[in-house]
């Protein structure tokens, strides 16, 4: 299991490099196409070797019909003198190709051609045609012919033979170069030809969120793998949409029914108070309802504001405005609220140009930021606002010198009722906030997200929203 592991390790980074699936059906591809083409080469090889063999023996047989026909067994009876006077003038014109060598198993040696210098040419028992090497010669192809007493070896070079088959390896391994790189691309285009309904399907499935569920993946009329599975997505889609349409009905229609009670709740304290019936303690708690149920107000109002918005049902009157306006009327009454909670405030603004925003949606967004940043940073600490209009963006800042938060939590604190603010600061916060902002900035085709401050100090949120050519 160690050493799979340490594997694993020395594997990942090839792992990683190769998680496209078309990377990983070239690679294939080109895989099979080498291992086919190794295997042709090698049948050829052998095919081609042995063609040129069986060449080889039928040259050589037909040296043997050559000095049989010049032998005359039956006039000379062995006699070496005119055994040499017939078969000399044969093996000298056919020295060039051919070594001739007649022995007998009682006499020896009989005869043999010029050209084998009194070499031996060596005997394979029981093989007719053999390989073999002769010392100074040279590799062979021997065949070897019993004529009655005697046996005739007749040898030829296999140095043909040898560089036929190095120029044929040498082809194969320049064909097996050129047929590597050309497998490798047709193999890449061709699974980009066949992934290109694959990546479709996915651009319209990254492109189906909470506020667009009724798009859906266009479907093939080849019923094919590729699109029974877009078929089963836009089911999923469906169900999905149905869902999420039963949520967002089910949470505006409770939150909708919930303010009325609520009303009647807050009214009938409120009238308890102006009365003065009820005692200084029961006053008190009458009191704190009444605060508690004004919190839950809000939560309602805010649970019906993501409702609308999640369904498109809220309209923004977005204006073209100038930043610069905007911010110094919004820091009139982000010093006041800063002064309460004993924290200074402060904001600048760089760039100039047009934007085109809702104030009144994005002054929520602020005030929101504002007052989460407020309630965690302690007395006597600075909030500022930073504000940057340049590359056709506006980038707001709201920086705290706050307690911060982790790197995990930066994403997590944008949804629903979440909080995280510390215990000692004494805020309840309803935990829709974020979420809000989140909202009002994605309808302003923006996105807002958290870093931490210098030496992990402090909390920045940073809002940005495309800005109009100038």
């Amino acid at each position: 299991m160690a050493a799979r592991s340490a594997m694993d390790k020395r594997l990942a980074p090839f792992a990683l490099r190769f998680r496209s699936v078309s990377v990983r059906l070239a690679i294939w591809y080109t895989l099979a196409t080498a291992a086919t083409l190794s295997c042709l080469f090698a049948a050829g090889y052998q095919l081609l070797e042995r063609h040129l063999i069986h060449g080889l023996d039928l040259l050589t047989t037909a040296q043997f019909e050559q000095v049989k026909s010049h032998l005359h067994l039956e006039d000379d009876k062995l006699d070496p003198a005119a055994l040499e006077e017939r078969l000399r003038k044969v093996t000298d014109h056919a020295a060039v190709l051919f070594y001739i060598d007649v022995h007998s198993p009682g006499r020896g040696t009989i005869f043999q051609s010029t050209n084998i210098r009194g070499r031996v040419i060596p005997d394979v028992k029981g093989e007719r045609f053999f390989n073999s090497h002769v010392e100074g010669i040279g590799d062979v192809r021997v065949g070897e012919f019993i004529l009655g007493p005697i046996d005739v070896n007749v040898a030829t070079p296999l140095r043909t033979v040898h560089n036929v088959m190095e120029g044929y390896a040498e082809v194969c391994l320049a064909l097996f170069g050129t047929m590597l790189v050309a497998s490798g691309v047709i193999g890449y285009c061709l699974s980009q030809l066949a992934l290109r309904p694959i990546r479709k399907i996915s651009e319209t499935a990254n492109r189906i969120r909470s506020d667009n569920l009724s798009e859906r993946i266009e479907v093939s009329e080849v019923r094919d793998e590729v699109s029974d599975l877009a078929h089963m997505l836009n089911q999923m889609f469906d169900r999905l949409e149905f869902s999420f349409n039963n949520i967002r009905h089910f949470a505006a229609e409770v939150s909708h029914e919930l303010k009325t009670p609520l009303s009647l709740l807050r009214l009938l304290g409120e009238k308890m108070l102006l009365d003065g019936t009820a005692s200084a303690a029961h006053q008190e708690s009458i009191q704190v309802q009444l605060e508690e149920l004004a919190r839950l107000d809000q939560i309602v109002e805010e649970l019906l504001f993501l409702s609308r918005v999640e369904a498109r049902g809220v309209h923004f009157q977005m204006v073209e405005a100038n930043p610069a306006r905007f911010l110094h009327a919004f820091a009139q009454d982000a010093k006041v609220l800063a002064e309460h909670h004993q924290v200074r405030f402060a904001y600048t603004h760089d760039g100039e140009g047009p934007v085109q925003f809702d104030d009144k949606r994005m002054r929520q967004v602020l005030l929101n930021l504002l007052s989460n940043a407020l309630h965690i940073s302690p007395a006597g600490s600075h909030v500022t606002l930073r504000s940057m209009l340049a590359d056709g963006k506006w980038v707001l800042r709201v920086e705290d010198e706050g307690p911060g938060l982790p790197a995990d939590k930066h994403e997590q604190m944008f949804e629903r009722f979440v909080r995280h603010q510390p215990q000692e600061s004494g805020y309840k916060g309803s935990g829709l906030g974020l979420a809000i902002c989140r909202s009002i900035v994605g309808l302003h085709k923006g996105r807002i997200f958290a870093t931490h401050g210098p030496n992990d100090r402090g909390l920045h949120v940073v809002i940005e929203i495309p800005a109009l050519a100038a």
